[in-house]
């Protein structure tokens, strides 16, 4: 039986929040581990903090927008070859810079790490993944600091509602609503909202308990929002 695949995009505020979160990666490991046998996965690793603070200190020198664009792109690779270092021989060990690589690995591992492929204008790691889940046929799950989409952020928002379902149609006019900035809080970018859209993928968006993860992967009831039809 052909594996199926399924395409996450991991918050950078997963990954390191303010210090490496080796528990929450140990866990999201061995869950990954566990589904494998069944499922191939591919992680596209999101910059976070690092890539906050590289744009923040560059913009205030003036530097061109394409450079704090490059300067994020930088972090989320640099994020990436970490996982690889964590996950091991259960992971790839050569970063794919682009979607053929990223499939060619495929073929040879069961788990997959990618970090920012080729440069897109205005585009997160979120736009990475919507891609690569169109390109290789699969959903897309994207794990974040929040556990869905809220009616605002909800960080700043105590009486922010959350959504649990919404469709392509909806969620694209609500992220085109917010004008794009380098280092955007919003849980996907502008342009993945698009693609989810254009092309009818699957989305899931959900926090970082793992039991959710499990549950999406299982076909079963989850905390978090879905974007479809």
């Amino acid at each position: 039986m052909k594996k199926k695949v399924v395409v996450i995009s991991l918050g950078g505020s997963l990954i390191a929040p303010e210090h490496i979160d080796a528990v929450f990666l140990d866990k999201f490991k061995k869950t990954l581990k566990k589904y494998s046998k069944t499922r191939k996965f591919v992680i596209v690793c999101g910059g976070g903090t690092v890539a906050r603070n590289y744009m923040q200190a560059l913009a205030k020198e003036k530097v061109p927008e394409i450079e704090l664009s490059l300067a994020g792109m930088r972090a989320t690779r640099a994020n990436a070859v970490f996982m690889m270092q964590f996950f091991g021989k259960e992971a790839n060990a050569s970063l794919p810079l682009d979607m053929r690589h990223v499939k060619n690995e495929l073929l040879k591992n069961n788990i997959v790490i990618c970090g920012a492929l080729r440069f897109v204008p205005k585009t997160t790691s979120d736009s990475t993944a919507a891609r690569l889940a169109r390109y290789l046929k699969s959903p897309f799950i994207n794990m974040t600091n929040v556990k869905g989409l809220y009616t605002a952020n909800p960080h700043t928002h105590k009486n922010a509602k959350f959504i649990p379902s919404i469709s392509w149609k909806d969620f694209e006019k609500k992220a085109r609503k917010m004008h794009y900035k380098n280092g955007q809080h919003f849980v996907l970018d502008q342009h993945a909202a698009t693609l989810i859209r254009k092309h009818k993928i699957p989305t899931y968006i959900i926090g970082k308990w793992l039991n959710n993860l499990k549950n999406i992967i299982s076909n079963k009831k989850f905390i978090g929002t879905t974007i479809s039809g």
